[in-house]
This record gives C-alpha cells, structure tokens and sequence, in this order.
C-alpha cells in the first residue's frame, strides 16, 4: 500500500513540476523599449527623408529585436503632409523642425510598436496640425500612446496582463516633468487599475557632456529639463513598474532601484536626418526587459546594440559598443544600486 503512495505521489509530482514551470514562465512578461525615433522630416525640404518607399525599410536589420508583450520608443516630432503651423526653419544646417509624411505612422506600427510616447521637445513643431495628426494616425493603427496634456495616460490589456502608461517632459502641451505631485497622482491612479505601469520622460542635457546623471536639476538651451534622478526615483515609490528616459541624444547608465529597471536615457535608435549620429550618439540599445506580470518584479534584461550611419537606419553593431559604453556609466553613476551587465549585455541583479 506505502509503494503504491509513494508511485502515486512520485507520479503527480513529474506531473506538477512541469506545470508549476509553466505557471511561472505565464507570468514572465517582455518589455522592448528605444529611445528617439525620427525618421526625416519635410523641413527644410523633402530631401530630408528617405527615397520613396525605403521608410519601410529602415527597421528591417532590428525588426527581429523589437518583438515583446510591449514595444516602445519615442517620437521625436510629429506627422505632417504640409508645413502648417511649422516653427521657423530657415537655415537648413540649423533645422531641427521635425514633421514626418502622415504615411509614415504606419512605419511605427510595421516595425512592431506598439506604444509610443509623444511628450518630447518637438511634438509640438507643427502646432495643433501636427498633433492632431498624431492622435488621429496612432488611434487609427491601434498605436497606444500618451503624453499630450489632455491624453495624459493610456491603459490596454495584452494577453491578459493590463498596462497603465504615462508620459512627460518639460515642454509646453505635454505633462509636465516638473509637476512632481501631479506625476505621482497619475501614476497612483493607475497602479490601482492596472498590473504594470510604465513611465516616459523626456528629460535630461543633451550631448556628449552630458552622459551622466547629475542627481540634480539639468538646463538645456536655457531650459529646465528636470532632475531625472529624482523624477525616476518618486514615480517607483508611488508605484511605477518600469521607467523609461529619452531626451539627451545620447545613452545614459541604468539602475535596478526597489526591484524596478530604470533606463535614464536610451538615445537615438533611429533618427534619419538633422541629429547628430556621430560618435557615442550613434550608439543605442534596444532593452529587453524580462518582468514579472503580475508582480512587476524585475527579472533581467538584456541589451541589442545598435548603431546609425546616414542615410540607415538602425543596425545591430557587431562591436557591441554601446553595451561598453553603459556598463562604464553605470558603474560610475549607480553605485548604490549596482546591477551586473556582462559583456554580451545581460543585465541582472
């Protein structure tokens, strides 16, 4: 009778073992995230966008990376056919008026994003024509995204785990970065409805010389652009899952801060004309952060690195570059809340 206990006992445990690994992995989500995608503008002049039709093939040496429950990057600019309402452009070496053909939404989506954010210092380069274009394109392709003052969130479910996402920067028409108590209020509201939420900024100096995170107030162009640091830092501690910065040009370090994965800024992934690729501004990575569903624990990620030429778009860099370039800031600028990333660009605990 005991032999046949135990047969019987061995027996549902080969059985549960595997189940209770599947049970596990069910819970395991992906998030995907880049930085500043911009894929040329029709200022000064349609010169500055890629041949016909070859938009569509500006992701085809990264599209294999950018597949996950949720795929992310920033727009940098907005959607125009016409240049209505676009700031002043008059020197083509000094035109950074973003505004791509409304044909070119549908390049977002193709790639494989499926949310965006639009709170950044150009979304607003061809005035309420340019916004409206963006709300009208990304709705119509079932883009999620947020950022605009009244489109402050966005919340969608994907099989079965619900998203809260939240977007901001220092720029007029978008939620503000320095409104610190209006940020937590929104990020409350949503960690009460959803499993994730996931936090944007558009914050952070821009350049080379500004790689680091200071831990304070940053200016740029005579412009506050918020203490990221802090800024990151709350939102986690009100609730956020997941956070995601962009706005420098350039990659800054990452953290793993109360079990929660922040990228302080993921620079330009792909940014076809009028910025800057040369150097580390070239370099980007493509995060593939690995958490739990239904807790938002971190679990690891890992790092594609990427990297521009004119007139390409983004492609996997065999040198792996960037990887270097994060684990030297990183260990510069967190070393209170250290993870390990290897060489190959696994990030862990």
């Amino acid at each position: 009778m005991m032999k046949k206990i135990l047969l019987t006992l061995l027996a549902f445990s080969l059985y549960a073992i595997p189940n209770a690994a599947k049970a596990q992995s069910d819970d395991e989500i992906t998030i995907v995230a880049v930085g500043d995608v911009m894929l040329g503008s029709i200022l000064p002049n349609r010169s500055y966008l890629p041949p016909e039709g070859e938009e569509k093939k500006l992701f085809d040496d990264v599209k294999q990376h950018l597949q996950g429950d949720v795929v992310f990057c920033n727009v940098e600019g907005t959607f125009a056919d016409q240049k209505i309402g676009a700031k002043q452009c008059n020197n083509p070496s000094q035109c950074y008026t973003f505004g791509m053909p409304t044909s070119y939404a549908k390049v977002y989506r193709d790639a494989g994003f499926n949310l965006v954010s639009v709170a950044n210092n150009h979304s607003g380069d061809f005035s309420e024509y340019g916004k409206g274009n963006a709300r009208r394109l990304f709705d119509s392709l079932g883009v999620n995204w947020a950022g605009f003052v009244d489109k402050p969130t966005a919340e969608f479910t994907i099989n079965g785990v619900k998203y809260g996402f939240c977007a901001f920067a220092p720029n007029n028409g978008t939620v503000s970065i320095h409104d610190l108590d209006g940020a937590k209020a929104l990020v409350r509201k949503l960690s009460e409805t959803c499993d994730i939420v996931i936090v944007s900024f558009h914050g952070g100096a821009e350049g080379r010389s500004y790689q680091h995170v200071p831990r304070t107030m940053e200016h740029c162009f005579g412009e506050n652009r918020g203490n990221v640091y802090q800024f990151a830092h709350t939102l986690i501690d009100e609730g956020a899952d997941i956070v995601l910065g962009h706005g420098p040009h350039v990659t800054r370090c990452v953290e793993i801060y109360k079990d929660r994965f922040i990228a302080y800024s993921m620079g330009n992934f792909a940014t076809y004309s009028n910025v800057s690729i040369t150097g580390e501004s070239g370099l980007a990575p493509i995060f593939r952060v690995k958490m739990n569903g239904k807790t938002g624990n971190f679990i690891s990620a890992e790092i594609v690195p990427t990297y521009q030429i004119k007139g390409k778009g983004p492609l996997v860099d065999p040198q792996k570059r960037v990887i270097k370039v994060i684990q030297n800031l990183t260990k510069a600028d967190m070393k209170d809340n250290l993870p390990t990333i290897s060489d190959e660009g696994k990030i862990t605990k």
